[in-house]
């Protein structure tokens, strides 16, 4: 079989099976930085190997091929004769090289292979390219803790340039155990939104965004991050976390734990009462025996006139005595 890797090892491709991006990692440069999205392969099933480039809201669009017999990858569409793009191939590596990057290289890039009219992904990377603009994401956190069946309101506030063009929202979700945050709801055209600065001539302006979430279950739990796309430009907040408590499982942890001092107790009862049954027969056995005791007195009397042949007669005598309870 035939396995991709993005720096790490990230999938390995069984026979006829898609496998599924497993993370998308995030990468931030300047206008004018040189950056490169690794990608390794292993194995001998699958041969052409390939990179996309997809713009958030926008379908997919094939960056370059690479057949693994052949030296150079082949590029297309935009990407065709750019200077500025290239591919490291061979030798179980195909990464993709942008140099002096510009604002409209932010996005999301793939790396694949094929192999019997399939495309199987591993990881992705996100390229964020700061501009000159003053461009500002915050996000608020969420003040108390939630339970499910509540509801809550996440907010975003962008400050941001102005400039020409249409500019969009989107809203990620990372949750707990998932490797890579997925688009959960966008605001398409946003500019309905905005406020500009009060001063006079400022180019910037204020723009709000809200997430209603209601009726939370415990899936909802999770980082919630606001990005704007706009100028070419991609601009993420540093996330609201949204934690929900499930007070349900508290009760059910509280009947455990009696149950288990329940169990401890009953075997602490059964262990004292086996010892005090024993301690008790042991008594009662010492009891009877000093019971059972006999006493004989004897009354011997000495006659000091009684002849030697008398004394000798009872010396050969034996008595004998019986008794009876």
């Amino acid at each position: 079989h035939t396995a991709l890797y993005a720096r790490k090892c990230i999938a390995c491709l069984p026979d006829n099976t898609v496998a599924q991006s497993l993370a998308i990692r995030l990468m931030s440069a300047n206008v004018g930085d040189t950056v490169t999205l690794h990608c390794f392969y292993e194995g001998n099933l699958a041969m052409h190997f390939l990179w996309y480039k997809q713009h958030f809201g926008y379908n997919p669009q094939l960056i370059s091929t690479f057949y693994e017999y052949e030296k150079n990858a082949i590029f297309y569409h935009d990407f065709k004769g750019n200077p500025r793009v290239s591919v490291e191939s061979g030798n179980g590596i195909n990464h993709l090289k942008i140099s002096d990057v510009q604002l409209s290289d932010s996005a999301e890039y793939y790396c694949g292979s094929s192999y019997s009219s399939m495309v199987e992904f591993a990881e992705g990377y996100i390229l964020l390219v700061k501009g000159s603009r003053n461009t500002t994401v915050v996000q608020q956190p969420v003040s108390e803790s939630v339970q499910p069946g509540d509801s809550v309101t996440l907010n975003c506030t962008i400050h941001t340039e102005t400039c020409a063009g249409e500019h969009s929202v989107y809203w990620f979700r990372h949750g707990s155990g998932e490797y890579h945050p997925g688009i959960i709801y966008t605001h398409g055209d946003s500019s309905d939104h905005c406020e500009k600065s009060p001063e006079a001539g400022s180019p910037t302006q204020s723009c709000v965004y809200n997430l209603p979430k209601r009726n939370l279950t415990l899936s909802d739990a999770g980082t919630y991050y606001c990005a704007v796309a706009s100028c070419g430009e991609m601009l993420f907040g540093n996330g609201t976390k949204l934690d929900i408590k499930d007070n349900g499982a508290e009760p059910i942890l509280l009947v455990y734990c009696l149950s288990a001092s329940l169990g401890l107790s009953f075997i602490l009862i059964t262990v004292l009462g086996s010892f005090m049954y024993k301690m008790n027969k042991r008594k009662c056995l010492h009891c009877r025996d000093a019971d059972s005791l006999h006493y004989v007195a004897l009354n011997l009397s000495n006659k000091k006139n009684r002849s030697r042949r008398q004394r000798s007669n009872m010396e050969e005598e034996t008595v004998y005595s019986g008794i009876r309870q």
